[in-house]
């Protein structure tokens, strides 16, 4: 069985309003190209930001942090977080949004510090647990990245991106059965949870695994199970590009059955892809 080494951090940062199950994108000047991630403490509503004239210094000062995230100028950012949290040294949100410009900078300890601090601050902020639950994922540690994203989800549900965190933490575990039943709860919420595109705001989703052809296995896996044609065939695509060399279990799997003899899929599954070790086959 070949090495499975954690493929590079790939973090996306979403933005969730309070107690509300959709994506709302705040104001910003542009979009970050990727990179892959309130309730008591109050917060900017879910509107456009107020035209310059109107806004307060403190409103500009968190505006202005926000757009130097959008631009991956992570330690700039920073100090201006730092500078409001000398006068609100327990606002969640702005611990929080503290927690990720160090995350962004590889500074695992002080992030997984403010993120602890936010949730500290408010403990029905979700987003703070859940990527408090990140640092643990990339520290490997899946056990208590899944106990945090547990605690994330025990506040709320309706994300769906922390069930994708969840999956990925039982993957790193090769909890296989696990890992498809929090994404198949993620897809049921957002079929398009594993191809949005990356945005600022204020919740971490880790995008990086270690085998990547099976984890796109088991993704088209998953999408085979809800019928979708299109989406399981993109994946059994990846699978095969990324060298899996399980794609004959498509033929007897039961999950495959009603898509297996779908031209495109047979297509897929005649067509050889790289060549590499095979993994452990699923389920062995």
């Amino acid at each position: 069985m070949r090495k499975q080494n954690l493929a590079a951090v790939a973090l996306t940062i979403l933005w969730f309003s309070p107690g509300a199950g959709g994506q709302t994108p705040p104001p910003q000047p542009e979009q970050p190209s990727g990179g892959s991630p309130e309730r008591v403490l109050p917060q900017r509503p879910n509107a456009p930001p107020a035209p310059a004239t109107q806004r307060t210094q403190r409103e500009s000062d968190e505006l202005q942090a926000d757009i130097l995230m959008a631009r991956k100028q992570y330690s700039d950012a920073a100090q201006v977080y730092q500078k409001l949290l000398s006068q609100e040294p327990n606002n969640a949100i702005l611990l929080n949004k503290l927690g990720i410009a160090y995350h962004q900078q590889t500074m695992l300890g002080q992030a997984k510090r403010y993120y602890e601090r936010a949730a500290k601050a408010d403990r029905t902020y979700a987003n703070a647990y859940n990527n408090v639950g990140t640092v643990f994922y990339q520290q490997r540690k899946y056990g208590k990245a899944i106990q945090a994203y547990e605690k994330a989800l025990a506040i709320r549900t309706d994300i769906p991106a922390v069930y994708t965190n969840l999956g990925y933490a039982y993957f790193g575990q090769k909890r296989y059965d696990q890992a498809m039943a929090a994404f198949r709860h993620a897809l049921d919420m957002d079929p398009e949870v594993f191809e949005r595109s990356h945005t600022t705001g204020s919740l971490l989703q880790d995008r990086s695994v270690g085998d990547k052809g099976l984890f796109y296995f088991y993704l088209a896996k998953s999408f085979a199970e809800m019928g979708n044609l299109e989406r399981c065939v993109n994946y059994l695509r990846k699978a095969r590009d990324e060298g899996f060399q399980g794609l004959a279990a498509v033929k007897t799997d039961p999950s495959f059955a009603k898509l297996v003899n779908d031209p495109t899929v047979q297509e897929i599954l005649q067509a050889p892809g790289p060549a590499t070790a095979a993994p452990k086959p699923p389920g062995a």
